[in-house]
């Protein structure tokens, strides 16, 4: 019997012929990774061809669970879609919560891994009966939200659909996968669904699967729901993630046109202190959880559009924009769509710099202009004209365009940063650097520590070196278990109470140290994963930009953040992570990973 809350298998599709097997996943590996983004990474090691072409029909793109799914613990309805990336030609893991999450475990299965190509747009079933296609050339060109919609009405009661939009379809490198009006967004991981000639997949609960305590988990979930009400979440209740945009722009850590600025003139008017009062017309909850962080607003036109802090940053000060309601309509085209907020604006931004200085065709496009914003993103969705470059991503049309654009190209590891000024926030410049996905907030929460008041954020040393291994360590379990981040302020022993949780479902009987050893276990198989995908040291790194180029703040101080200070907590880090000083690991780590 395998432990509380697990199958103890996952499903492998072969959308090629069709066929199906099953992959029995040992206690041993549950325990060594969970679920989520940890179990993940280990399906990749054991599924994915070396140096395999990430849009190819060898590359496995796996749809991850957790053992608290399906539980009455808080926010616990998630799941993780890992693949390589093909933006990044790394790791890439995206988290999202719908009641998706629940269907697809419940069809019997800890995980759901895809591979092949189908000879035809198809959609993907499973459910009871096992796996299967159907056509879906009728769903072609349809937004993830129509293509939702119409299938379910077609399958009738009890589906749950994830699907991508046209920008999948056509390859787009940051598009996403869709469900419920939530994202798994980052990665590109859009484009490997679309590149398997695969619309979407429908789940359907068939299976049941008990907790190994039931009354220890509903005791649990009962105080997670008290603690979700508290002060560590009223800011996402109130205002929703938002609320960091004036924050940040008081405190000069607000991206401004492609990180030309950390301050944007123009907040007040995107600032959900004001928006909120005038177009917010709900909020509302992802599946299973309480806290109630999403916050619905209406734009000019009577569209609604969920928003948050990264789609507005990336849409809005990023490329210079401060018409709210161009911001709303922008974030809802790429809803449409299926393109990721924050890698459509930087790269947008990027392009917007290119045409200012000359270095590309387009005279149209430049910072501030709402109109533009909206058509360049017509024509990345279409790959139209020079949508169909920068639908490859800022590094790669950085590569294309030369004449130095690389050095103001805002990616790591060639993803879009995220909307935290690294000059102004030096922890966070570090996880951004080393992180496995590649500029990544949500797997480097190490801003937190620079916002804490307890460091000083612009001066870089070995406090910040801890504080970016701690909270990368926390970001690697909640992934995992899979919790949301919006909870991680209400545990005061976060590893220890996470391990009361595992532990009362599957029957384990796991401590907090044993939890950081996951962790770490985790965070190191991200690594060797990218490092057998051809990672080199001088991959982790910042754009040449954030290097060279200080930032004067309004109280007169210089923030900036050299080479020197940034290799220095490089090579601290890897110290920290039992690494050698070119990022690598020893033979005992490798053992420990357990990937043979």
């Amino acid at each position: 019997m395998p432990p509380g809350g697990y199958f103890g298998q996952a499903l492998v599709a072969d959308v090629t012929d069709g066929t199906s097997e099953v992959l029995p996943l040992p206690d041993d590996i549950l325990r060594a990774y969970i679920g989520g983004a940890g179990l993940g990474v280990w399906l990749l090691h054991r599924l994915a061809p070396a140096k395999a072409d990430p849009l190819g029909p060898a590359a496995p793109l796996a749809f991850v669970f957790s053992p608290l799914v399906g539980t009455p613990l808080t926010t616990s309805a998630k799941f993780a879609v890992v693949a390589k990336s093909p933006l990044t030609g790394m790791l890439t893991d995206a988290l999202a919560s719908s009641q998706f999450a629940i269907a697809g475990k419940l069809t019997g299965h800890d995980a759901i891994v895809i591979r092949g190509r189908a000879a035809k747009p198809s959609a993907l079933l499973i459910d009871g009966d096992g796996a299967r296609l159907i056509d879906a050339a009728h769903l072609s060109g349809m937004s993830a939200a129509e293509a939702d919609a119409k299938l379910r009405a077609e399958l009738g009661r009890g589906w749950r659909v994830a699907a991508i939009g046209p920008a999948g379809e056509r390859g787009v490198r940051y598009a996403t996968i869709s469900h419920d009006g939530r994202h798994a967004g980052r990665g590109g991981l859009g484009a490997v669904l679309g590149a398997k000639n695969i619309k979407a997949i429908a789940v359907r609960a068939a299976a049941k699967v008990a907790p190994a305590d039931p009354d220890a988990v509903l005791a649990a979930a009962r105080d997670l729901r008290a603690r979700s009400f508290g002060p560590a979440t009223a800011k996402y209740r109130e205002l929703g993630t938002l609320a960091n945009l004036l924050a940040f722009n008081a405190i000069s850590t607000l991206p401004t046109r492609n990180f030309q600025a950390a301050t944007f003139d123009g907040a007040p008017q995107l600032a959900a202190e004001d928006l909120a009062a005038a177009r917010e017309v709900a909020r509302h909850s992802c599946a299973s959880c309480t806290i109630g962080c999403e916050h619905i607003y209406k734009g000019r036109d009577g569209r609604k559009t969920r928003v948050e802090y990264e789609n507005v940053f990336a849409l809005g000060p990023m490329c210079g924009v401060s018409d709210p309601d161009a911001v709303l309509a922008a974030s809802a085209r790429c809803d449409d769509l299926g393109l990721d907020t924050i890698s459509a604006g930087g790269t947008i931004a990027w392009a917007m710099e290119c045409a200012e200085r000359g270095l590309i065709d387009a005279p149209w496009l430049r910072f501030g202009d709402a109109d533009a914003l909206l058509r360049i993103l017509e024509q990345i969705g279409e790959r139209d004209g020079l949508g169909d470059l920068l639908a490859e991503g800022s590094r790669y049309a950085a590569e294309q365009i030369g004449q130095g654009s690389s050095a103001f190209a805002p990616h790591v590891k060639g993803m879009e940063m995220p909307g935290y000024e690294p000059r102004t926030l030096h922890a966070m410049a570090l996880g951004l650097a080393v992180n496995a996905r590649g500029a990544d907030h949500n797997r480097s929460g190490a801003y937190e520590a620079d916002l804490s008041g307890e460091l000083d954020r612009l001066d870089g040393g070995d406090a910040h070196v801890a504080a970016a291994v701690e909270t990368e360590d926390r970001a690697a379990i909640m992934d995992s278990l899979i919790l949301c981040k919006f909870l991680r302020g209400v545990f005061t022993e976060p590893f220890e109470e996470w391990a009361g949780l595992l532990s009362s479902v599957t029957g384990w009987d796991v401590d907090g140290a044993e939890l950081r050893r996951t962790a770490r276990r985790i965070v190191l198989a991200k690594r060797v994963y990218n490092i057998r995908e051809g990672w080199r040291p001088a991959d982790d790194w910042l754009p040449e930009r954030l290097l060279s180029e200080p930032l004067r703040l309004a109280s007169g101080r210089e923030a900036g953040l050299t080479p020197v200070r940034l290799r220095a907590m490089i090579d601290a880090y890897y110290a920290a992570r039992g690494l050698d000083d070119q990022g690598q690991p020893g033979p005992a780590q490798l053992t420990d990973l357990r990937l043979s």
